[in-house]
């Protein structure tokens, strides 16, 4: 999420509870830690099912989900709003004359949901008048019945909002006693609670949490009017409320002495370093433009992976599906059959679902594929895409990587984006010794903005934080820095990557995608890693 979807969110009802559709309706606080009956949900599955195959559907899937959201929304010694939300309801979708139907309904009843089945049953045999040829889906085992948790230790649901409250306004005071000017902050807490059902024989339970703690920190200078800010450097993780429980798991101390978070998150100790970074932004130099080896934080280098591999080796983008909306690919598939040179020998990119913590785990996807782990791009070259049943057949696949994935129980589930990670350097490798060996080059903490063509090959990226190294030393903050690149000359340029001591995750919870537009929560790892001779350029509207 960028800066401006989460002032769209922290303004949720700041002139009423006024909510996006995707947000469900209102609901008590205590309502959140409610479980939907699973007898309930599966008499729900059968009867859609029932009725779908009875109308003359080949194949059917139910989809039956909760969707709960909890927002706490402060701005200095103020609670902005608490926002809690459900949306409820069942998706079906199915195959009928060889084409896809769906249809989808809030009556939580079992005609309700069969007559959902038989519209999406009538949708599909109208789409097949004009269908060219018939969907043909990789086999899929059914499972039986079968249910997953993402393994929390404490459901953040439950915590009380006295709790959260008091977190958050404690944030925001450390961060104006270490100079701040203003500060926002606040919690997103998610409970996805889905239940798939298929003619294939699967009947999966799947109870999915996630949370995330976005603050932005100002400093103003009141003699110029000069303000500068510093994002927060959580990341947005599949967990529970231990994320923010103090545990120093996977911490990592640069070596200009910025915290970097990994599977835990001091919010109080990163308000205090982002006052202080935002007034030392005040007083530092604006970059010179010109060529420099770039050292990227994980913190930074999971937006820059998400645009231009992530979204690149979406199969259904590169085959033009999403051209109208979120545009092409240049990894064409003629690429994938030269073993395309993506990148350097030092860029090994894989796809895994099941990574513990992340946004994206879960066991199943959302046409019941058991998910997995799979090589996109390995030792620089292009291996693979992202693919789910309907498009198997393409690459001559015999199985779906489980990518499949929907919003909402009233979206169609469709090719969505896993977990895309740069795997770790196989030689051991610290921060500091990698910043050793730089003469002249810029180390770059935490996402920033950044622009992007339609087929993911030109770009530019900015930052949080931009710290100049000469002669392998950190000499000090400096501003207005963004790279440009083209995408396979930027991978290629990889010389470096840290060890797994240094891995972490960053990852967004509102990646677009589709028309109608869909958001889906994905994270993408990395060690700290080097790029050598990359393009600065100064974004300051004066040099002067």
């Amino acid at each position: 999420m960028q800066r401006r979807d989460f002032l769209a969110l922290s303004g949720l009802g700041l002139g009423g509870l006024v909510l996006p559709a995707w947000l469900g309706k209102a609901i008590a606080a205590e309502e959140l830690t409610t479980v939907f009956d699973p007898a309930l949900k599966k008499g729900l599955a059968d009867a859609a099912l029932d009725a779908a195959t009875g109308a003359g559907a080949s194949y059917c899937d139910v989809r039956i989900g909760r969707y709960l959201r909890q927002f706490v929304i402060t701005r200095e010694d103020k609670v902005q709003n608490v926002v809690n939300t459900e949306s409820t309801g069942v998706g079906v979708r199915v195959i009928a004359g060889g084409s896809w139907g769906f249809a989808a309904t809030n009556s939580l009843t079992a005609e309700g949901a069969a007559e959902a089945a038989r519209q999406a049953v009538a949708i599909a045999k109208a789409n097949a008048k004009v269908q060219r040829e018939p969907v043909r889906l990789a086999p899929v085992k059914g499972v039986g019945e079968v249910s997953w948790r993402t393994p929390i230790r404490r459901n953040s649901m439950e915590v009380p909002v006295k709790d959260k409250v008091e977190l958050l306004l404690d944030v925001n005071a450390a961060a104006m006693s270490a100079g701040a000017s203003f500060v926002n902050s606040m919690l997103f807490l998610v409970n996805e609670q889905k239940y798939f059902a298929s003619t294939d024989g699967s009947y999966i339970d799947q109870d999915v949490h996630r949370i995330w703690t976005p603050m932005t920190v100002t400093a103003i200078d009141k003699d110029s009017g000069k303000f500068r800010t510093r994002d927060g450097l959580s990341s947005p993780m599949g967990m529970g409320f231990e994320y923010l429980d103090g545990d120093a798991s996977g911490k990592v101390v640069s070596p200009n002495g910025v915290v970097n978070y990994g599977m835990s998150y001091d919010m109080r100790e990163d308000a205090i370093a982002a006052a202080k970074q935002a007034r030392e932004k005040l007083k530092a130099p604006s970059v010179k433009p010109g060529r420099y080896d770039l050292v990227l934080d994980p913190s930074h280098t999971w937006l820059t992976i998400h645009e231009s591999i992530g979204h690149p080796l979406e199969l259904d983008r590169v085959l033009g599906y999403e051209a109208n909306y979120a545009g092409t690919s240049f990894a064409t598939l003629d690429k994938r059959e030269q073993r395309f040179q993506y990148g350097s020998d030092k860029v090994n990119v894989f796809a895994d679902k099941t990574q513990p913590g992340s946004l994206g785990a879960v066991a199943y996807d959302d046409e019941g594929v058991k998910c997995k782990r799979w090589d996109l791009i390995r030792e620089g070259r292009l291996v693979d895409y992202q693919t789910i049943r309907d498009q198997a057949h393409i690459l001559g696949k015999t199985e779906s990587d489980g990518c499949c994935y929907a919003d909402s129980w009233s979206s169609v589930q469709f090719q969505r984006m896993p977990n895309v990670s740069l795997a770790a350097g196989k030689e051991k490798l610290s921060v500091a010794e990698m910043i050793g060996d730089v003469e002249n080059g810029i180390y770059i903490i935490g996402d920033g903005s950044f622009s992007i063509d339609q087929q993911r090959y030109n770009a530019q990226f900015g930052g949080q934080l931009f710290y100049e190294i000469r002669n392998g030393e950190i000499a000090g903050m400096i501003e207005d820095v963004a790279y440009q690149i083209r995408t396979p000359e930027f991978w290629n340029a990889c010389v470096a990557i840290c060890d797994e001591s240094d891995y972490r995750l960053g990852g967004s919870f509102f990646d677009g995608k589709g028309q109608p537009s869909q958001v889906s929560a994905v994270s993408h790892g990395s060690a700290t890693a080097r790029f050598n001779g990359i393009n600065v350029i100064n974004t300051a509207r004066s040099l002067g």
